[in-house]
C-alpha cells in the first residue's frame, strides 16, 4: 500500500510539475509577444508618421507648382508680356502669343512650367515632339447654334 501512496503522490508532483512548467512557460511566451506586439506598433505608428510627412511634403511640393504655372507670367524669368499668355493648365500649362497685344501676334508659344525636380510626363513629351515635328494646325468650328437651340426648345412653350 505504501508503494501504491508513493505512486500516487509521484504521479500528483509530476502532474504539478508539469502544470508550474506550462503556466511559467506560457507566462513567457506571452511577455515575448506583448513586446513584440508593442514594438512593432511602435514600427507602425513610426511609419504612418512618415508616410503622412511624405504626404504634406507632396502635396505643399504639387500645390507651389501649380501657384507657380499661375504667377509665371508675373516673374521676373518670364520673357513675354503677361497679357500675351493665356493658361491652359493641361495637358501644357500656357501658350503665349508674342506681340499680341500690339495687335501683331509674331508666333505661337506652348509652354510648360516645371518646378523643383520635376520632369515631363509621358503625355508632355510627346505633345513637345508633335509640336517639334510641325503636327500642329489650326481649325475653325462654327457650330449652328440657333438650330441646336431650337431643337432644344420645341415644345417647352406648351408646357402650361
Amino acid at each position: 500500500m505504501e508503494l501504491f501512496l508513493f505512486g500516487i503522490l509521484a504521479t500528483i508532483v509530476m502532474l504539478a510539475a508539469m502544470c508550474m512548467f506550462y503556466v511559467i512557460l506560457r507566462w513567457r511566451f506571452s511577455r515575448r509577444f506583448q513586446e513584440w506586439q508593442i514594438s512593432e506598433h511602435q514600427l507602425l505608428e513610426a511609419e504612418r508618421e512618415s508616410i503622412r510627412k511624405s504626404a504634406v511634403t507632396q502635396s505643399r511640393s504639387v500645390l507651389g507648382g501649380k501657384f507657380t504655372e499661375q504667377i509665371a507670367p508675373y516673374l521676373p524669368d518670364f520673357k513675354y508680356d503677361p497679357t500675351e499668355a493665356r493658361f491652359i493648365g493641361t495637358p501644357f500649362d500656357l501658350i503665349v502669343f508674342p506681340g499680341l497685344a500690339i495687335g501683331d501676334p509674331q508666333e505661337i508659344v506652348i509652354m510648360e512650367i516645371k518646378t523643383g525636380k520635376s520632369t515631363l510626363s509621358s503625355s508632355e513629351r510627346k505633345i513637345r515632339q508633335l509640336i517639334e515635328d510641325g503636327m500642329v494646325r489650326y481649325e475653325l468650328l462654327q457650330p449652328k447654334i440657333n438650330a441646336a437651340c431650337n431643337d432644344a426648345t420645341d415644345g417647352l412653350s406648351e408646357i402650361p
